[in-house]
Order: C-alpha cells, then structure tokens, then sequence
C-alpha cells in the first residue's frame, strides 16, 4: 500500500533522512521505533509532505506522491495524527472534528456515525472546547478528527505520550479494531515496547536517520531492543 525508498531529507546543511526505505502492506501495522531525535517524526512529515524531501520515492496505491501537496495526499486517503496531538484548543471537539470534513474526498459534510461508536466521550463533549478536555481526550479527538476522512492509511506519531493508562489501553484497543476489523493500514511511531508489540505486525528502528533493523514483530528479540533501543 505504502512504499517508500531512497528516502533523504535535510533541515538546512543538517542530512536528516538517509535512504530510508519502509512498506506498509494493505491492512497491517507497522510500528517504526528508536531512541528520541533518530528522525522518526521527520519521516512522518515527509511522507505527508509537510517537509520536502531531497530525493527518494514515496508511493501510495501504486501512485507517486513525493511531488504532491499534503491535502492531495490526504484526499487520496492517508490521515496523520501528530506528536501532540494539534487540535484547535478554543474550538469544540464537534468543530474540531468538522474541520476534518473538508479533506473528504467524497466531500460528504457529516460526521460519520462510526466515530461515536469508537469514541462515545467525544459524542458527550460535543459542545465542549478541545483545550478543556484531559490530555487522552484530546488525543481521542484527533484521531477521531483524522478518522473523519474515512481513511486507507492512518499515520499516528506516538499515541500514548502523556496519556494515563487506562487510556491508553482503551486508545490501543480501538486502533486494533480499526486495523482488523475494519482492515484499515496503520503506520506508527511508538516509544512503549508492550504497546507496539500488541498492535503491531512488523516493526522498523531507526538510528541517525536510517533503518538499522526490521521485520515481523516476533523478530523483535531482546537482544534488537538491547542494541538499538535501550537507554
């Protein structure tokens, strides 16, 4: 579904992404991991084109996108929900979730029912500001926000920063059922190893800006997190 090769990025004279190549099959998960500023979330802005790439490809459904503007990106299907959530925090959650709407590429102007039925506190918060609710509120809003695109691939960059626990299990465990029951692809960016491994098929780790090692998930022995990513 998602194919990406050769993929080199900079911030000014600094080479951030070196030929970074990553597949998401259609309807898995995959959870791309390594210590913090290895370029993870870098990676994540360059594939929704929100940082230009220096070269490499990036294609999606058979399509090329490295030269394509973020929204024609969105309207063919990928939605991204990034570190920290960026919700408007003086709209309420049912403006915030409207605003998704307008990257429909069907141009519907409704929420779509399901997003109550992942998410029913959003429904009993409609009226209220997103910068009132709790932190996994908030983080529940912009997934549904994203989720209002009826998306093929849902990009998350760490869904569980700052999230207590309860909410994230009740998080993980709608993003599960969004992956297999509704088949819907999903790439991750995940720091707790006991989260990716509940969720994920097959994993990535990055190190200065590279893959260093991959695979499925049962490939993800102690002796990998020892070397790249323990502390």
């Amino acid at each position: 579904m998602l194919q990406i090769s050769g993929l080199n990025q900079y911030y000014g004279e600094s080479h951030i992404l070196w030929d970074v190549s990553l597949q998401v099959p259609e309807g898995a998960c995959v959870c791309v991991m390594g210590r913090n500023g290895v370029g993870k979330s870098t990676l994540l802005k360059a594939i929704m084109g929100l940082l230009p790439i220096e070269r490499g490809n990036i294609s999606f459904r058979n399509q090329e996108f490295a030269k394509r503007p973020t929204e024609s990106r969105v309207r063919s299907g990928i939605a991204y929900v990034p570190q920290g959530r960026e919700i408007f925090p003086q709209l309420t959650v049912e403006e915030n979730l409207r605003i998704g709407l307008g990257a429909r590429s069907d141009k519907g102007r409704d929420i779509p029912a399901e997003i109550f039925t992942w998410f029913p506190v959003l429904q009993q918060m409609l009226g209220r500001r997103g910068g009132d609710l709790s932190g996994g509120q908030q983080q529940q809003l912009a997934i549904g926000r994203a989720l209002v695109t009826k998306p093929q691939l849902l990009i998350l960059d760490e869904p569980t920063e700052g999230i207590q626990p309860n909410i994230v299990h009740e998080i993980g465990d709608i993003i599960q059922r969004l992956n297999r029951e509704q088949k819907l692809s999903v790439l991750l960016v995940e720091q707790k190893l006991p989260f990716a491994r509940r969720l994920a098929d097959a994993f990535a780790i990055m190190e200065k800006g590279s893959i260093v090692a991959s695979g499925d998930m049962t490939q993800l022995t102690d002796e990998v997190i020892r070397k790249h990513l323990s502390v």
